[in-house]
Order: C-alpha cells, then structure tokens, then sequence
C-alpha cells in the first residue's frame, strides 16, 4: 500500500490523493484492530470462565490451540501495545496544543494572525475556535513582504481544509498498524502539497510561493518548536520536491489516476469484505456453540 499511496500522490491532485490516501488508510486500520480483536474473542471463549459467560454449550470449534491461543496472545499484546502507545501520544499532543493555545492566546491578534515575538523562525496553522496563524518575529524578518503574504496563504490553507484532521488520522493509523506509517508520511507530503497548491492560487505567483517555502524552510531547519504535529506547517515535510513542483508547470491529469484511485479503494475494500466475512464466521461460530444453530 505504502508504494500505491506514493503513486497516488504522483498521478492525482494533492487535495484529492490526500482524500483517497487517508480514507483508504484509516480502513485498513480500522479493518486491522477488527482481526486483533476476533483473536483475542476466539482465545478468551476458549477458556471455561468465558465459556461460560458467554453461555456457550459446546466448545467453540476453531483451528487447532496450538494456533489460536499463540495468536490470541499475541493480539492481546498487540493492542494493549496500540492502547498504550495511542494514550501516551494522545496525551502528549494534548500537552502541546494546551501549550501553543495558550502561547497564542497572550499574544495580540490581527484576525487569524498571531505573532510571537521571539527571534527563533517559526509559522504554523493552529487549529482550534478560532483557527489562528501563528507566526514568529524571526520569521517575519527572514521573508520579504511578498513572501510571507505567500506563507500565510499557505497556513491560512492549512486551517481552511482541515488539514490537522488529516494529519491526526495518519499518526492514529500509524500507531494501530506499524505496516501504515510509511503511508503516514505521503499523507503528510500531500498535505503539504494540497496547501502549496492552493498557496499558489490565492497569491497567482507559483514560484513566489515556492521561493516563499523554500526561503522559510531554510530560515526554520536548526528551530524546534514545541508544537503539536497535527499542527500544520510550511516548513515541514519534503522541502525540496515541493518547491520543485511548484516551479514546474501543472501537469493535466495522469490517464493512470482513476486507476490507481480505484485500486486504493479495491484495497480497503478487499480489507473490509475480508473482515466482515471474519466476523460474521465467528459469530456464526459462537451461535453453533451456544445452542442457537445446528452443529
């Protein structure tokens, strides 16, 4: 899938293969925490207590234990690890954005335009009620006017298309299945992409916004602000092929995109089919054993 979604990226508009990417993402996520959670059901009904609980009158038929036990040990350690994991990020992010909220909030504002003074170069979008630009004093002082007209176009676009959802939804994905994290990081790139596109069209001036990203990239690489990472920013992510394909011309759309569109798609739908068929032969499995059905 990693490769599929870097094609996707290649062939389709930023906006739409940050769409179809995430979607397709968080299914096969979702589809991933459903099989670890039917193995660990199959192992605990194996034992008498659940057994009974369950109210089973005969013994649940499955594969052999020497198979299914290991793996309902295994799925339990697995998402107790993606519990943990999910929790201890949750709260650190939450830490974070309490922190740049309240920074933002000291700060006098002109709309969504927050500025910081402090001499270490910064820009990001802050989501929140309401959306805020927030901007360093050393990065103002390192872009020109033009340039930092581009810059917040590019974080005002950030906020206008929810890119922190985005953004959010790739790290959870990430987080329940290690396989997605290379994935994870096309989602960023195409959030990126989607906000220097449209950076582009608000200002008319593609190599102004790419000389903007890339001015600020370069004034940002030795800073390290405490932000959360759903907080979207311009000097983020691959620097260089984004203002590569700002400079170049816009290409008209692959005649290979509705395909690699719809295999992302026929991906996470195999993955649903596939664990919907999972679930229902374990239910149909407990009713057998629980009396409800014919053996």
């Amino acid at each position: 899938m990693p490769a599929l979604a870097r094609r996707a990226l290649e062939r389709l508009a930023p906006a739409t293969a940050l769409w179809v990417v995430t979607c397709s993402t968080l299914v096969v996520a979702c589809c991933s925490l459903t099989a670890l959670g039917a193995f660990v059901l199959t192992g605990l009904l194996k034992l008498p207590l659940f057994a009974a609980l369950g109210k089973l009158v005969y013994p649940l038929r499955t594969a052999s234990d020497l198979f299914v036990v290991p793996a309902a040990a295994f799925s339990v350690g697995a998402l107790a690890v993606c519990l943990w994991t999910v929790i201890r990020t949750a709260t650190r992010q939450a830490r974070a954005f309490h922190v740049a909220t309240a920074e933002a909030g000291c700060r006098a504002t002109a709309g969504d335009l927050c500025v910081i003074d402090s001499p270490r170069p910064d820009a990001y979008a802050l989501p929140g009620r309401p959306h805020r630009i927030v901007v360093t004093t050393g990065m103002l002082r390192s872009l020109g006017p033009d340039e930092r007209e581009a810059l917040f176009a590019h974080e005002r676009a950030h906020n206008a298309g929810g890119h922190h959802y985005f953004l959010a939804f790739a790290e959870l994905a990430a987080l329940c299945h290690p396989g997605l994290r290379p994935v994870g990081e096309v989602i960023r790139f195409a959030v990126e992409r989607a906000a220097d596109e449209a950076a582009a069209a608000a200002v008319g001036d593609r190599r102004l916004t790419a000389r903007a990203i890339g001015r600020a990239a370069l004034a940002a690489r030795a800073a390290h602000g405490e932000r959360p990472s759903f907080a979207a920013a311009a000097t983020t992510g691959p620097v260089p092929q984004r203002v590569a394909a700002l400079l170049a011309a816009p290409r008209p759309p692959h005649r290979a995109a509705p395909w690699i569109a719809g295999l992302l798609v026929a991906c996470a739908t195999v993955s649903v089919c596939t664990s919907a068929t999972g679930v229902i032969g374990f239910h149909h499995e407990v009713e057998i054993a629980q009396g409800e059905e014919g053996r």
